[in-house]
């Protein structure tokens, strides 16, 4: 078959939040992008991860015209949750806060994303196999893959958004060496389970049993958390241990339902410098990885992309390259800023639990923070304004 070479501005590797959140702001701003993705789009819409858009996500659509693509989110304010402590509930607090945050299951968010980009004329081309990054140093780099029908085909582009996560091929496309890896390992691991089953009220339990929560993803779904040592196996969590360990840890007669995914997912905190390579850029996963508990992934990938889009802008429109040159250590400083939260958060409310990891000393500290967080006023201020990712 013969092979189609084409050219483009910019071609976007993935097609999850931070690539179609990326196409759809370059193509508002007159700026030709491709966006090639792996995955059938009935795959990609259906991916069950992060549920929540923080303030800063959802201002940030706002500011860009795209306030639709969370229309179905449900503002934080308007759902009933808290923290459970040894079954004592503490509401979340949010009702005098000044946050937009919004549950919006991803999978959801992504079907958004990809509706209003293809309304608008975007080029979105799913079932893009083997792709390949060529040139990264050149002024010229060149994407290829294969089509479903075996067919070749090349774009030529100025610059590539590596927007294809922790294991796409952008960041395996950078030379061994030229990229330092920072990294935290967490001693225990979550066991992350979807389950057929409305969730209200929502939140996080805190037992000496362990961590444990449960948040909606959708009308009649739920992601279920439990804490577990790193080694265990999703073959060690049969369905009714599951819900045992839910119900015993939120010291509550939780409602069950038909458990259809379940997997164990690693704690750790990863960064890669610089995220940029040549004409290569890395956005969200692709170049750094929160805990979930900071519930900080979606918000990480939406700002790498804001970033960028402006940098991109800036040099297509006015030739300014400052913005682009300092890609990788703009985003870099607000990345560390969130790693600071996420382990903060990460081991106060682990620490709080299960005393087999830190020990008994550390888990009263950190039920005092805990304490301190919801009757100091400037602490709970701090903490609020990190939650909704305005810092």
């Amino acid at each position: 078959m013969v092979e189609t070479a084409e050219n483009t501005t910019v071609v976007i590797v993935g097609a999850g939040v931070a690539g179609l959140t990326l196409g759809n702001f370059l193509l508002r701003s007159g700026i030709g992008c491709v966006v090639v993705e792996k995955h059938r789009r009935s795959y990609v819409e259906k991916r069950q991860r992060a549920g929540a858009v923080d303030s800063r996500g959802v201002r940030m659509f706002r500011e860009w015209g795209l306030e639709d693509v969370v229309k179905d989110g449900v503002p934080l304010k308007e759902v009933i949750g808290g923290t459970w402590i040894d079954g004592v509930m503490y509401p979340l607090g949010f009702e005098d806060e000044d946050t937009d945050t919004v549950l919006c299951p991803q999978q959801v968010l992504v079907r958004n994303l990809t509706d209003t980009f293809l309304q608008a004329g975007g080029d979105l081309r799913f079932e893009a196999l083997d792709v390949s990054l060529e040139d990264l140093d050149s002024e010229r780099p060149t994407v290829r893959y294969r089509t479903p029908d075996g067919s070749a085909a090349t774009v030529t582009c100025d610059f590539v958004a590596g927007c294809d996560g922790f294991h796409g091929v952008s960041r395996a496309s950078v030379p061994a060496g030229a990229l330092t890896l920072y990294s935290h390992e967490y001693e225990y691991s979550w066991l992350s389970v979807l389950a057929e089953v409305p969730t209200s009220p929502f939140g996080m339990a805190i037992h000496d049993r362990g961590l444990a929560a449960r948040f909606p993803r959708g009308a009649d779904a739920s992601r279920l958390y439990l804490q577990c040592p790193a080694g265990d196996t999703p073959e060690q969590w049969p369905d009714e241990r599951v819900w045992n360990e839910v119900r015993a840890r939120f010291c509550a007669d939780v409602p069950t339902g038909r458990i259809v995914d379940k997997r164990i997912v690693p704690l750790r905190c990863v960064v890669f410098s610089p995220m940029s390579h040549g004409r290569l850029y890395l956005l969200g996963d692709a170049a750094h990885i929160v805990p979930p508990m900071s519930a900080k992934g979606i918000h990480l990938a939406l700002h790498d992309t804001e970033v960028f889009a402006r940098a991109i802008i800036a040099k297509v429109r006015e030739g300014e390259a400052s913005l682009l040159d300092g890609y990788s250590d703009t985003c870099l400083s607000h990345v560390w800023n969130y790693q600071a939260y996420a382990i903060w958060i990460t081991d106060l409310m682990h620490d709080a639990g299960d005393a087999s990891y830190e020990g008994a000393f550390r888990k009263e500290i950190a039920r005092a923070e805990l304490r301190r967080l919801n009757d100091s006023p400037a602490a709970g201020r701090l903490y609020n304004a990190l939650r909704a990712g305005l810092l």
